[in-house]
C-alpha cells in the first residue's frame, strides 16, 4: 500500500517526533490537536516541548510543505493515534482521550485506511477502538467483525523511546507490532518501515498491549527495590549511594539508583493498567507501585526534620521533571513534594528547573521559580529532586553552609 498521507492524533512528547520523521522521509503529515496553542506553534515550525533535534526538524518539515497541524481531523491513508492514557481515582485506566479520538476519525475514515493505537494502553483498548469506530461507521467494515476481510485495518504498536532521547530511538528501535489480524500487523509493519531501521516485529494487539506494560513494570519493579534500599540505609544510617555501587561490582547485579519517587508517562502509570486488569495475581506489581508511590512522603518527613532546625526556613527545590535534562512535568514526584512542602508551610520555598519558563498550575502562587543562583544564594535547606546536569556540574563549597537532601545521589 501506498501511504501518501499520514494523519498524527496528538502532537505531543510522542505525536510531533512521529510526525516529524514521517515528514523527514517526505510523506505529506496532517497533525491533529486539541490545543489551538500548539497547532498555531506547529504551523510556525516552532515546538511547544523540548527534545534535542526535534526543532529542526519540525521547522524543516513544515517549511517544505510536508507537515501542517490543524484541530479537524481530515482524510488521510493512515491515522496513528498518540494521546494521553493516565488513569482516574483508584488508579483506574482512563480511555477518554483514546475514545474521543477515535470517534474523532471515524467520519473521515474510509475503506483501506489503516488506524494505529500508539498510546500506552491497558489490555483489550484495541479492541475497544475498534468497537467505538464501528458503532459511529457501520457502512465499514472493522477487524472484529469481519476479521481479514475488513475494510479498515486496526493494530496497535506502543511507542517505546527515551526523552531526551526521542528521534534516535524513534528510528533505530525495534517495534512491536500487534495487528487485530495479521493483514493489520503486515499493514502497520509497512507503514512504520518508511522511517523504522529496528526490526518490526509482528504479534497479536494484546500481546503489544502487554508487552509495553510489562516493560515498564520491570523498570518499576527494580526502582522499587532500589528505593526501597535508600530507606532501609537510612534507617540504619548506611550511605546508600556507596552501598549500590559496591553491590554493582557483583559481575550479576545491577541495582538501579533510588530517588524521590517515580514519575513519568508510564513508568508511573502502566503498572497499574496490569493491576487493574488481573488484581488477584499482579501483587508484586502492586507491592513496587506502593513503595515507590510512598516515596515522596519519606522525603518530605526529611524536609520536616530539617525544618525544625530553622525559624522561617528558606527551602529550595532543585529539579520538577520526572527525569534529568528534559521539561517533561507529567507525574512527576519533584513537583508533589515541592507543592507539599509548600502546603505544610516548612518554610519559604524556591524551585529551580532550568527547562521551563513558568510553573505548572499546581504550584502558582505557592512557591517561587528561581535560578539556581539565586535559590543557592538564599536557602538554608537545598533539596536535590532531580539531576539535571547544571545540578551534578554544582560547586559543592557553595553547599557547606547549608543542609542538603539529595535525593538522587548528585553530590556523592
Amino acid at each position: 500500500m501506498t501511504f501518501d498521507v499520514i494523519s498524527i492524533i496528538g502532537l505531543g512528547y510522542i505525536g510531533l517526533p512521529t510526525a516529524a520523521a514521517f515528514a523527514g522521509r517526505r510523506k505529506k503529515v496532517i497533525g491533529v490537536d486539541v490545543s489551538t496553542r500548539v497547532i498555531e506553534t506547529i504551523n510556525k515550525g516552532e515546538i511547544h516541548i523540548v527534545e534535542p533535534e526535534l526543532d529542526m526538524l519540525v521547522n524543516a518539515a513544515v517549511t517544505q510543505g510536508f507537515l501542517r497541524a490543524t484541530a479537524i481531523p481530515e482524510p488521510a491513508d493512515a491515522f496513528l493515534i498518540a494521546v494521553p492514557t493516565p488513569f482516574m481515582d483508584g488508579n483506574k485506566p482512563d480511555l477518554s482521550y483514546i475514545e474521543a479520538a477515535s470517534k474523532a476519525i471515524a467520519p473521515v475514515l474510509k475503506k483501506g485506511n489503516l488506524i494505529v493505537l500508539e498510546s500506552t494502553s491497558p489490555v483489550g483498548a484495541t479492541e475497544r477502538m475498534a468497537q467505538w469506530m464501528a458503532d459511529l461507521r457501520p457502512d465499514l467494515t472493522f477487524p472484529h467483525q469481519f476479521g481479514e476481510e475488513s475494510d479498515i485495518r486496526i493494530a496497535h504498536c506502543p511507542e517505546r523511546v527515551l526523552p531526551g532521547h526521542v528521534i534516535r530511538e524513534l528510528v533505530e528501535n525495534d517495534r512491536v507490532i500487534g495487528g487485530m489480524t495479521r493483514k493489520c500487523g503486515e499493514l502497520a509493519a509497512e507503514l512504520y518501515r518508511i522511517f523504522v531501521e529496528g526490526d518490526c516485529i509482528l504479534t497479536d494487539a494484546r500481546t503489544a498491549e502487554m508487552c509495553k506494560l510489562t516493560e515498564n513494570s520491570f523498570r518499576d519493579v527494580n526502582i522499587a527495590f532500589a528505593n526501597e534500599l535508600s530507606l532501609i540505609c537510612d534507617h540504619l544510617d548506611i550511605n546508600v549511594w556507596e552501598l549500590i555501587r559496591l553491590a554493582n561490582r557483583h559481575p550479576r547485579v545491577s541495582i538501579l539508583q533510588p530517588g524521590p519517587g517515580v514519575g513519568g508517562h508510564c513508568i508511573a502509570v502502566d503498572p497499574w493498567f496490569i493491576v487493574d486488569s488481573a488484581p488477584d495475581y499482579a501483587h508484586l506489581i502492586r507491592t513496587a507501585r506502593n513503595v515507590n508511590d510512598g516515596k515522596p512522603k519519606h522525603v518530605l518527613q526529611r524536609v520536616e526534620r530539617a525544618a525544625k532546625r530553622f525559624h522561617d526556613p528558606v527551602i529550595a527545590c532543585l529539579g520538577l521533571a520526572f527525569k534529568a535534562n528534559i521539561d517533561d512535568l507529567r507525574e512527576s514526584p519533584a513537583v508533589e513534594i515541592a507543592r507539599e512542602i509548600s502546603v505544610h508551610q516548612y518554610g519559604q520555598v524556591l524551585v529551580v528547573e532550568p527547562n521551563i519558563d513558568a510553573l505548572p498550575a499546581r504550584l502558582e502562587g505557592k512557591v517561587s521559580l528561581v535560578s539556581l543562583h539565586h535559590a543557592l544564594s538564599h536557602a538554608d535547606i537545598v533539596v536535590v529532586l532531580v539531576d539535571h546536569t547544571s545540578f551534578r556540574q554544582l560547586d559543592k563549597v557553595r553547599l557547606q553552609s547549608k543542609v542538603v537532601i539529595d535525593t538522587r545521589g548528585v553530590l556523592a
